[in-house]
């Protein structure tokens, strides 16, 4: 009987483990996601919803650290550094928290992500940066918690956040011109050794016109102080796929003394292996 008991509850873990009851979250998770100019800003968080309870002073204590959200770290991240209030947030991703009060809230930037909630010691040292930002009230309430990302140009945007009847949002600048101009510069500067490299490697890699590539890799290796290694081998390697087997054992041999001076003994075996082969025909 105690076998068959035995027997009988394998066979049935399976369906309980797939049965398993799915109920909705008191706190659901969301995520905002918004590009600001050139700077890409990303929140999840969990959004508790008042249901009948006083919220602040009360649910959310005055003058208190608050996770700004439920359950697990509320984060923020940006793609560029930003700025806030005068002081420069650098990029990465923070764990949101706030300090609610009566007609202002300080936000925080922590750098630690992974706590629940709030951090079991609170170590200022991961403070890297805090403001204040003034507190409105509002005449409709929210039920749930809300952040979001409003009042957008190209150059700022507001990180907004709403529960019951109070609101704050705090204006950040993102770094649009920067990034701009440093693109153009490197567009008009045109393409680098490594551009020419890529564009050799995926014809090669395609079966394109490696005429063509042979000249981008040609170019990529004339642009290139150090010529690498990995360098030359894709250029043999073009080589003798156009049918060049003496220079493409030439080129294989340089890339072998580079490989063999770096000591990366994947391309050394490569190369070898190649000129063993290419000898041969």
């Amino acid at each position: 009987m105690k076998k068959a008991l035995i027997v009988l509850a394998f066979i049935i873990a399976p369906f309980i483990t797939e049965a398993q009851l799915k109920t909705p979250q008191a706190s659901p998770k969301a995520t905002v996601f918004q590009t600001v100019g050139l700077t890409d800003v990303e929140i999840v968080y969990c959004r508790p919803a008042a249901r009948g309870r006083a919220v602040f002073g009360n649910l959310v204590p005055f003058g208190k650290v608050w996770r700004t959200g439920a359950n697990e770290n509320t984060t923020i991240s940006f793609s560029e550094d930003v700025v806030i209030d005068g002081k420069t947030l650098p990029k990465g991703k923070y764990a949101l928290y706030t300090i609610p009060k009566i007609e202002s809230w300080e936000v925080i930037f922590y750098s630690t992500t992974n706590n629940w909630g709030n951090p079991e010691v609170w170590n200022e040292a991961n403070v890297v940066l805090r403001t204040t930002v003034k507190e409105e009230s509002l005449q409709k309430p929210v039920e749930s918690f809300t952040i979001g990302i409003g009042n957008l140009t190209a150059d700022s945007a507001d990180l907004d956040m709403a529960w019951e009847n109070s609101s704050v949002s705090m204006k950040f600048e993102v770094p649009t011109q920067k990034v701009t101009l440093a693109n153009i510069e490197k567009i008009l500067a045109g393409p680098t050794s490594a551009d020419y490299f890529s564009a050799a490697q995926y014809i090669y890699q395609s079966n394109g016109d490696n005429a063509k590539a042979l000249n981008y890799v040609d170019k990529a290796l004339n642009m290139s102080t150090e010529k690498p290694y990995w360098y030359t081998r894709l250029k043999s390697l073009i080589q003798a796929k156009l049918g060049d087997k003496k220079g493409a054992i030439e080129t294989a041999t340089i890339s072998l003394a580079a490989a063999e001076a770096a000591k990366n003994q994947d391309y050394v075996k490569m190369n070898r292996e190649s000129i063993s082969e290419w000898s041969k025909k």
